[in-house]
């Protein structure tokens, strides 16, 4: 018994089956307890060991990402910005828009959650099996700068059109230089079409144009972003200044009740 189970083991360390090789044994104690048939015996095992897989890919796929935190809709306070669309946010998270390979551009001042919710539903869609990758907009021109300066942009080009979603975060929290404005004009263009993008500013698109430095530049990348692009606008008070502000009240109400 002992050396059929060591041999059992093996095999299934050997053919990579690690989730039957946890539980292959309980699951033989309930099967006999139960009196369940070699086949459900054999078909709860393989369950097991897909859920397992599921979960770990699940999980790699969401590391790949490289989301700098977690959020979730179920975290995000929609209350504090009455003109967003709820339903609308929530049909998004259904994820048809990465399908159709839509854009989503979400514009509004600081701490209004655009960077809360633009994680949200690139954890939705990991969770629907799709490939992502989040990038702040200063670290995304800093890792195409050096392709270029390395001669690797090409080879970067294939490596980010095999996401099926790029998230952009702050784009316009600082200007570009000529460079790198280009070299994010190129990449947009490279993904027209071809793959979905969510993108975060705090700047109106009148604006970019001040980002950018060049009008027929800003022209160009703004029809290719938008012309399949669901905008929300996202003005608001700060989620930062408000939690500020309620600190501020709920010491104030410790310290009269401390006089």
């Amino acid at each position: 018994m002992i050396a059929s189970s060591i041999l059992i083991g093996d095999y299934l360390k050997r053919l990579k089956l690690p989730a039957i090789a946890r539980n292959y044994q309980d699951f033989a104690r309930q099967a006999a307890d139960h009196n369940r048939s070699y086949e459900e015996y054999l078909v709860a095992l393989l369950e097991q060991e897909i859920i397992s897989r599921e979960e770990s890919t699940r999980k790699n796929r969401i590391s790949r990402a490289c989301l700098p935190y977690q959020k979730t809709l179920e975290e995000f306070d929609f209350s504090a910005i009455p003109t967003l669309n709820k339903k609308k946010v929530l049909n998004l998270s259904q994820c048809d828009f990465i399908k159709q390979k839509d854009n989503i551009a979400m514009l509004g001042n600081s701490g209004t959650g655009k960077t809360h919710l633009a994680i949200a539903l690139a954890l939705c869609a990991c969770r629907q099996g799709y490939r992502v990758r989040y990038w702040n907009s200063p670290g995304l021109i800093t890792h195409l700068l050096l392709a270029q300066h390395e001669h690797r942009l090409i080879q970067m080009e294939k490596q980010w059109l095999n996401q099926d979603l790029v998230v952009v975060d702050e784009v316009g929290f600082v200007p570009y230089t000529p460079e790198g404005a280009q070299l994010f004009f190129r990449f947009i263009a490279a993904r027209y079409e071809r793959g979905s993008c969510i993108v975060t500013s705090n700047l109106e698109f009148t604006q970019w144009s001040t980002i950018f430095g060049e009008e027929r530049l800003t022209d160009a990348l703004l029809d290719r972003l938008t012309h399949r692009c669901h905008i929300l606008l996202m003005n608001g008070e700060s989620y930062r200044f408000r939690q500020c502000m309620k600190r501020q009240e709920e010491e104030g109400d410790e310290l009269k009740n401390c006089t």
